[in-house]
């Protein structure tokens, strides 16, 4: 028997190339959508894992650092490192921000840390740690910084001393890292002109500008020069010690809220990228409909063209099932060049998106079985088109 759908391919294989190019084009998107929403998911459990802490602990009743503004007082680390448990404790302040670069703006987050304590980036790619106290910067490769390159922040110049692979927020922008005490300088200090009249009005306060209380007024102009906040202090705790227990006696007794890293996963995961997520999934509906009705489409409108071959094969006792089959080896074969090429496509393009797009082998399997099932869906409007089609139209046309 006559095999319709590798004689109509082999006929018209230009046509049937160029359509699976164009549908894979499409595939690829999806895969590609789906890899964006795998990126994020990775984002923020890679920013989890670099930070090396095993307890968060923030401003009590909020999600922060990094769902929500966090302050707490920089010196609160020294009664954390006294409870059971904890054997390290580091301050760390986020800011996200613009950073000239390149004649143009890099967006970076900028991470205060304390060498040697929890918050350090854990891995360097090139260059070597900041040893110095002020002025030096340690930045992601994303950010496109290179090393000894000078960058300014706010009124400083700092030095690019390293440079770090992975290290980005739940956004997805790259991070640069700079001592504690300049990035607080950065977040929580205003500019000079602020300052001068700041100044001012607390000069002309009466209540801290008491005559005969000598050095109260400059004891409280000195307070509005320094900052003593960070977002988070980040804990890292003894191999035998209980995180939910240890984090319980936190809230109970520090007044602060601490965090697991299983609540920061849940955070990050379930509530900071909650709606990005949806309107990825939402994407993806979108796009499987429209692929799947371009297909139909086309199987249809292939059908449609081969009315004449499909009664001959009617008329020479071709069974309803032998016509069906070719149809659907003809939708199988468009389903599987479409994924065949959309795959190859998300794979070259991956790299040069913005954010980080991470393709699973098991969603390249689960997206295959996708096509291919909606390619079987998608043929039955072409099959029973050709089951109507009335054996006399191959004498009577």
């Amino acid at each position: 028997m006559i095999n319709l759908a590798s004689r109509d391919i082999l006929h018209g294989w230009g046509k049937f190339v160029f359509t699976g190019l164009g549908l894979g084009l499409l595939i690829g998107v999806t895969l590609s959508m789906a890899g964006i929403y795998r990126g994020l998911v990775d984002d923020g459990r890679v920013l989890l894992q670099n930070a090396g802490a095993d307890l968060w602990v923030v401003q009590r009743d909020t999600l922060g650092p990094y769902a929500e503004p966090s302050s707490v007082r920089d010196d609160a680390y020294r009664g954390l490192l006294g409870m059971r448990g904890v054997i390290a404790a580091g301050n760390v302040t986020y800011l996200s921000m613009q950073v000239a670069h390149g004649g143009g703006e890099a967006r970076v987050m900028l991470v205060g840390f304390e060498p040697g304590h929890p918050g350090e980036p854990d891995h360097l790619v090139a260059g070597r740690p900041i040893t110095r106290s002020h002025y030096e910067a340690i930045a992601d490769v994303r950010s496109g910084f290179r090393l000894n390159e000078r960058i300014r922040i706010r009124r400083n110049e700092y030095t690019v001393v390293g440079l770090t692979r992975r290290m980005v927020s739940s956004g997805g922008d790259p991070m640069v890292f700079v001592p504690l005490k300049d990035a607080q300088e950065v977040q929580f200090l205003k500019d000079n002109d602020a300052l001068v009249n700041e100044r001012a009005r607390t000069a002309a306060n009466p209540a801290f500008n008491r005559p005969g209380v000598p050095g109260l007024l400059e004891a409280v102009q000195a307070s509005q020069a320094t900052s003593h906040s960070v977002n988070v202090v980040m804990l890292r705790l003894s191999p035998h010690a209980d995180e939910a227990e240890v984090a319980s006696q936190i809230r109970r007794w520090k007044h602060l809220e601490a965090y697991t890293k299983t609540d920061m996963d849940e955070i990050l995961i379930a509530k900071l990228i909650a709606t990005s997520a949806k309107q990825i999934f939402m994407f993806l509906v979108i796009l499987t409909v429209v692929s799947a009705a371009i297909i139909a489409f086309i199987i249809y409108t292939m059908t449609l063209n081969k009315v004449r071959e499909i009664a001959v094969l009617k008329l020479i006792g071709a069974r309803n099932r032998t016509i069906a089959a070719m149809i659907l080896q003809q939708a199988l074969g468009l389903g599987a060049i479409g994924f065949i090429v959309g795959k190859t496509a998300a794979t070259l393009w991956a790299p040069i998106f913005p954010k980080y797009v991470l393709l699973l082998p098991g969603d390249a399997v689960t997206g295959a079985f996708v096509v291919l099932v909606v390619s079987a869906l998608s043929s039955i409007v072409a099959i029973r088109a050709a089951l109507a089609v009335d054996p006399a139209t191959a004498i009577g046309g």
